[in-house]
């Protein structure tokens, strides 16, 4: 299998998927005037633990130590090259910083062994609420589109084996700009391709730092914050943090 294919990435805020009712832990008080679009981080849809799984399975004698290396180094190339203006695609990052990790941890991978890994991001399964949450936007006319670090080929894969192509407008690939979030030339493309004002677009993030980084922007934003992990220190703290998708339909309820 080709791993220059398709599907890439593992993500900070990894964790429970519990459903529930959400929490809004944090409001802004800025103003929020009616949301008419939603800008989406991958991770938000995509439930990324079985990445984990399938490194414990290959990797069984290092298995947290090499997923937590291998989503640093990602992201790290990530914001290396937006920095240097060196930019490769989220695959070619994600292969780079595997082929990195096997190698500071001194672990053996095989063609095949690489192929598996890379290929766990192919059909990433759907969080358990987001069928029912992008349903609920839909009914209420409300434009979806994913803005993310992924290529459109890893977006499209995902999007087939779960089944909602239908739900979301092209993707926003920082591919189309060539540099990664959180610079505020990837998040503008929601803004773009919307055709609306920043007031109107939430972003919904899935780690702290991407919502960090689309409030310094200027979207009202919203943190799907499935791991229960604390908000960055950085002068920027989203509008809501919530536990699940349904606090992202509250707010844009409220809006």
């Amino acid at each position: 299998m080709n791993r220059r294919s398709a599907m890439s990435t593992l993500i900070g805020a990894v964790g429970s998927a519990a459903l529930g009712h959400a929490l809004r832990a944090q409001e802004s008080h800025a103003f929020v005037g009616e949301i008419k679009a939603i800008a989406f981080d991958a991770f938000v849809i995509f439930d990324p633990r079985p990445i984990e799984k399938r490194v414990t399975e290959i990797v069984p004698d290092k298995s947290i130590e090499f997923a937590n290396l291998w989503r640093a180094r990602q992201f790290e190339y990530c914001w290396l090259r937006t920095a240097a203006g060196r930019y490769v695609d989220f695959w070619q990052v994600t292969d780079d910083a595997l082929r990195y990790t096997a190698n500071s941890l001194k672990v053996v991978l095989n063609i095949s062994k690489q192929d598996d890994l890379m290929d766990a991001f192919r059909s990433l399964p759907l969080w358990p609420d987001v069928a029912a949450g992008l349903g609920l936007l839909r009914q209420r006319g409300i434009r979806l589109a994913l803005l993310s670090n992924f290529t459109s080929a890893m977006l499209d894969a995902n999007l087939k084996a779960t089944g909602l192509r239908e739900f979301f407008e092209p993707h926003l690939t920082t591919d189309r700009v060539q540099s990664y979030k959180p610079s505020a030339q990837a998040y503008k493309m929601g803004q773009d391709a919307f055709g609306l004002q920043k007031s109107a677009i939430a972003f919904a993030a899935s780690a702290a730092w991407d919502a960090a980084g689309a409030k310094w922007f200027g979207y009202p934003t919203v943190w799907v914050n499935r791991g229960g992990n604390p908000t960055e220190e950085l002068d920027a703290r989203p509008d809501v943090v919530a536990g699940n998708l349904s606090g992202l339909v509250d707010f844009v309820g409220r809006s």
